[in-house]
């Protein structure tokens, strides 16, 4: 006898417990006093929750969040209000809302086969887990980390999959096993949405353009600010077809600055930028950038901007 619910049964559940949920919110700012600011939604220990929203629920008014969600039309499409989309988008059925902590939307009533899943991860978690397998995409990296410098973003990504079989899969197996919660459902539910995340940055990067017509030197440069953390000399080399020496006087001739010097301009600006938005340690911050060694971040750091780290948050 299976130990877990079929889908049709886990979707009919969690739906169930969308209706009934009583939602917190969190104290209004002065600058927002007539909007609302949803709190996470779960207890303290869950980092990852799956929610099902029937079309049959109606709509709701304009609120953000304090959490990263991803909002997945996985029956019949929906319609959210966005202040950058002008109030109206369409998501059809086997696409992707994703929303940064503060987003301003709603999601508007629905038809009574429309079927909505999200999934909800706290910004911590989001940070220290999640996060650092999306650095190699500079664009994706820096709209997850934008809207925490103490602003309202209104911005999102409405994302259409090539292959929309395979996510869906992954929101499957998600809705299931949130279904029917065991003790180690928090772990799974992480490494699922860790593969939903790693397919989303691929077609992320698919659907933005790509200039060749860029000057060698400037896609190399691009290269180091994707790869801050391991670019190499040889790397480059064998990526451009080119032999190190070459790349390094390359760079040198028509940026005006060594390869050393672009790896560590890329690497203190992705370290400010977490520093100011994440809430990660410096030691978790220098990992991430490529320094094993936390003393030696410390040294590049005070060397590139006159003060430690610390100093620098404390402005």
């Amino acid at each position: 006898m299976s130990v877990y619910p079929s889908l049709e049964q886990s979707i009919d559940h969690l739906g169930k417990i969308f209706v009934t949920r009583e939602w917190n919110y969190l104290e209004t700012p002065k600058e927002s006093k007539n909007e609302k600011t949803l709190a996470w939604p779960g207890r303290p220990e869950e980092k990852v929750i799956i929610r099902v929203r029937n079309g049959i629920d109606g709509g709701e008014e304009f609120h953000r969040h304090d959490f990263f969600f991803f909002n997945f039309a996985f029956m019949g499409d929906f319609e959210t209000s966005s202040v950058k989309s002008d109030n109206r988008l369409i998501i059809r059925e086997g696409e992707f809302y994703i929303g940064q902590p503060h987003t301003g939307h709603a999601l508007l009533p629905q038809s009574e086969k429309t079927i909505v899943i999200a999934i909800l991860i706290q910004k911590n978690t989001f940070f220290r887990k999640f996060l650092p397998v999306l650095a190699s995409n500079t664009k994706l990296f820096s709209f997850f980390l934008d809207p925490q410098n103490n602003k309202y973003s209104e911005d999102f990504i409405h994302l259409c999959f090539d292959e929309p079989c395979f996510p869906r899969m992954l929101l499957e197996m998600m809705v299931i096993e949130y279904a029917s919660l065991k003790d180690d459902t928090q772990d799974i539910l992480q490494s699922l949405v860790l593969a939903l995340l790693l397919l989303a940055a691929r077609q992320y990067k698919s659907s933005t353009p790509v200039y060749e017509n860029k000057r060698l030197s400037s896609r190399i440069a691009q290269y180091i600010g994707e790869h801050p953390d391991s670019a190499s000399l040889k790397e480059l080399a064998t990526i451009f077809n080119h032999n190190p020496n070459y790349i390094s006087n390359l760079l040198r001739r028509e940026t005006g600055k060594s390869f050393s010097e672009i790896v560590l301009e890329q690497r203190m600006e992705r370290a400010v930028s977490m520093l100011k938005n994440t809430g990660l340690s410096i030691e978790e911050i220098a990992k991430t950038i490529g320094y094993s060694n936390t003393s030696n971040f410390y040294k590049a750091f005070r060397g590139f901007y006159g003060k430690s780290p610390r100093y620098y948050i404390a402005e």
